[in-house]
C-alpha cells in the first residue's frame, strides 16, 4: 500500500526504482475511489491527466509524487471555484506559482480539494460539493478553510499539498486532521494566482503554505515551494538556510482559554521540548494584548462589506459557510480606522520582535478546540481563533503538528511560532518533537464507512 507511506519514503522508492510513478498514482487513485465517497475531499480529480504524467514523469525533487492543491489556487484551463457557484465563469489562464513549482519539481497534481465558500469559515462545506467529512469520523468536520486538503492528506489520498492561511486556514485543519501544516512568513511561499488575491492593504495576513503527514515531508514541500516571485507583492529573496535549533529557548502561551485536549497537547509539548534540552518559560502575554481584536477588525469587519457587495442579492446561491462570519461584523472600517489599526499592528510587531530572543520559538495551542461534529463548535468560533490570529496579524511563521488524541477520538496538536523567515528553525523543532512524541501518527487514519457518502469528485 504505497499510498500509506510518507512522501519522503515514496520519493526514496521511486529514486531506487523499486516503485514506479504509474504504480504510485494508481495506488492513490484506487484508494481515492474507495475512501473519498465517505470523506468528500475533492472538488476535481484529474485521474486521466495524472496517469498520463506518471507514464513520463518530469525529473525533479518531487518526480512522480501525487499531490493535491486547495481549490483557491489557479490551475490553467480550470475554474478556480473557491467553493462558490458565483465563480463558475472564472477559468484560470495560467497556473498559480504554487502549482507551477510543484509541476516543475516533477510532482503530479491528482486533484484540487474542497473549501468553504470564499474560504470564509472554519468548516468545509459549499454548494458545489457539499460538506467534507473528517477521515476518522464522518460526523465530524475536518475544519477549514483548507479542510479538503487536510482531509485528503490525512486519509492518504494525497502525499501532501498546498493550502492558504489568513486566520488559521492551514493550521486549524492540520490540527483537526492530525497532520502537519506550515503558515510561512508572508511572501516566503508565493501566493500569486490565489483567489481571493493576497495583496495590500491587508494581504500581509494571508499566505500560501504546505500540508503533509510528517514534519520531514512538510520540509520537503516547503523547500520546493519557497522562493522569490515578482508576482507576489510580499515576496523577498530569502534563501534557504540552516538555523541552529539546539537549546533554542521556548516560550509557551499558557494564558489562553482552550478545550482540554488542546491544553493537554500544549502541556505534553512543553515537557517534551524541555526533555530535549530546550529552556521553557512562560510567554509574557502583554506582547499580544489586543492582537486578536486587531486581526478581527481586518479579517471580519473590513472584509464583510466587500463580500456583501459581491453577493449583491445573490445570497440564495451562497453556502452558509460564506455567510457565517459576516454575522460577527461589528464596526464600519473607514480609511482613518484602517490606518489606525495598521499603525497599532506595526507598533505591536516591532515591540514583540525587539523582545524576542535569538532563535526563540513560541509554543501555543493550535486552536481553541479540536475537531467537533459538523456545525456544533463547543465554543464561540472567534474565541477559538485566538491562539492562531496573532501570527497572521504580525506576519509570523507558524507550524502545527499533532501530538495526541482527545477524549472525543479527534487529534490535538500544538503550534510553533517564530520570528519572520525562521521556517527552518520551526521545521527543525517540529522534527525533534515528532521524534520525541513517537510513531503513533505513522499509521494511516481508518476510512469511514462508504454508507456516509455525499458526493464524488469529477473525473
Amino acid at each position: 500500500m504505497p499510498h500509506h507511506l510518507a512522501l519522503d519514503e515514496m520519493r526514496g522508492l521511486l529514486q531506487q526504482g523499486r516503485l514506479s510513478a504509474v504504480e504510485l498514482v494508481e495506488a492513490h487513485l484506487d484508494h481515492i475511489h474507495r475512501a473519498n465517497p465517505a470523506i468528500n475531499a475533492f472538488t476535481e480529480l484529474y485521474a486521466g491527466e495524472a496517469l498520463a504524467q506518471a507514464r513520463h514523469p518530469r525529473p525533479g525533487s518531487l518526480s512522480g509524487i501525487p499531490v493535491t492543491v486547495k481549490d483557491s489556487f489557479d490551475y490553467a484551463g480550470r475554474v478556480t471555484w473557491c467553493g462558490s457557484l458565483l465563480r463558475r465563469a472564472e477559468e484560470a489562464r495560467r497556473h498559480s506559482t504554487a502549482v507551477q513549482r510543484l509541476l516543475d519539481a516533477g510532482a503530479i497534481v491528482i486533484g484540487r480539494t474542497a473549501v468553504p465558500e470564499f474560504l470564509y469559515y472554519y468548516e468545509t462545506d459549499n454548494r458545489i460539493t457539499g460538506p467534507v467529512n473528517h477521515p476518522l469520523n464522518p460526523a465530524f468536520t475536518p475544519g477549514g478553510s483548507s479542510g479538503g486538503e487536510a482531509a485528503a492528506i490525512s486519509a492518504c489520498m494525497s502525499a501532501g499539498g498546498v493550502g492558504s492561511d489568513g486566520g488559521g486556514s492551514i493550521r486549524v485543519p492540520a490540527h483537526f486532521c492530525g497532520i502537519c501544516g506550515l503558515k510561512p512568513t508572508p511572501g516566503r511561499v508565493s501566493a500569486a494566482g490565489h483567489w481571493p488575491e493576497i495583496t495590500h492593504p491587508t494581504g500581509f495576513m494571508g499566505v500560501a503554505g504546505p500540508l503533509a503527514r510528517t514534519a520531514r515531508d512538510l520540509r520537503i514541500l516547503f523547500e520546493t515551494l519557497q522562493g522569490y516571485d515578482v508576482r507576489d507583492p510580499f515576496s523577498a529573496p530569502v534563501p534557504l538556510r540552516q538555523t541552529p535549533s539546539a537549546a533554542a529557548p521556548v516560550y509557551f502561551l499558557d494564558h489562553l482559554t482552550v478545550q482540554p485536549p488542546c491544553r493537554a497537547a500544549l502541556t505534553l509539548a512543553a515537557k517534551l521540548l524541555q526533555d530535549l534540552g530546550h529552556p521553557v518559560e512562560l510567554f509574557p502575554p502583554a506582547f499580544f494584548e489586543g492582537a486578536h481584536e486587531l486581526w478581527r477588525v481586518l479579517f471580519v469587519d473590513l472584509i464583510t462589506p466587500s463580500l456583501r457587495a459581491f453577493l449583491n442579492g445573490r445570497e440564495n446561491e451562497c453556502s452558509w459557510t460564506g455567510l457565517e462570519l459576516m454575522r460577527y461584523a461589528r464596526e464600519h472600517v473607514d480609511i482613518a480606522r484602517l490606518a489606525a489599526v495598521l499603525a497599532r499592528r506595526d507598533q505591536m510587531r516591532a515591540a514583540f520582535l525587539e523582545w524576542l530572543p535569538p532563535n526563540a520559538v513560541l509554543l501555543a495551542p493550535a486552536f481553541g478546540t479540536n475537531a467537533y461534529p459538523h456545525r456544533q463548535p463547543p465554543m464561540d468560533i472567534l474565541e477559538a481563533v485566538r491562539p492562531v490570529s496573532p501570527a497572521n496579524l504580525l506576519g509570523l511563521p507558524a507550524l502545527v503538528l499533532p501530538l495526541l488524541l482527545g477524549d472525543n477520538g479527534m487529534p490535538a496538536g500544538v503550534q510553533l511560532i517564530g520570528a519572520p523567515y525562521s521556517e527552518e528553525l520551526l521545521l527543525d523543532l517540529a522534527e525533534q518533537l515528532e521524534t520525541a512524541r513517537g510513531p503513533q501518527w505513522q499509521k494511516p487514519a481508518s476510512s469511514p464507512s462508504p454508507s456516509t457518502s455525499t458526493t464524488s469528485p469529477t473525473a
